[in-house]
């Protein structure tokens, strides 16, 4: 069953719909209402994703490749305990990687004019 978890932001708080089996829950209210309490701030929660994001983005810019673009797309999951993580789709995991090139390989123009 869905819950309601309570993060608190730097302006106030948000609500976000999320999984009640998952770790971390604590509930606001002695009467039971619908509404848990995140156990972080709600920026916070998301280092973890923006680390990721800058190593898998690092990792896919290095080396021979050198793609022109990159683009680095995966869902997030908010938890309770754990803040935002990478979310699981039914297969493993989910993470799309598109790169592109728009400019000529090195030396390309030269055997061309030859």
């Amino acid at each position: 069953m869905n819950e309601l978890v309570r993060w608190r932001t730097e302006d106030g708080f948000i609500v976000v719909e999320s999984d009640d089996r998952e770790p971390g829950f604590q509930s606001v209210s002695r009467t039971g209402d619908i509404f848990h309490e995140a156990a972080g701030k709600f920026e916070d929660a998301f280092e973890n994703v923006r680390e990721a994001a800058q190593s898998a983005l690092a990792a896919l810019r290095g080396g021979g490749l050198d793609p022109d673009t990159v683009e680095l797309e995966f869902g997030v999951k908010l938890n309770a305990a754990a803040g935002a993580v990478i979310a699981k789709t039914s297969v493993e995991g989910h993470l799309k990687v598109k790169m592109t090139w728009g400019r000529p390989a090195p030396g390309a123009g030269a055997a061309e004019e030859a």
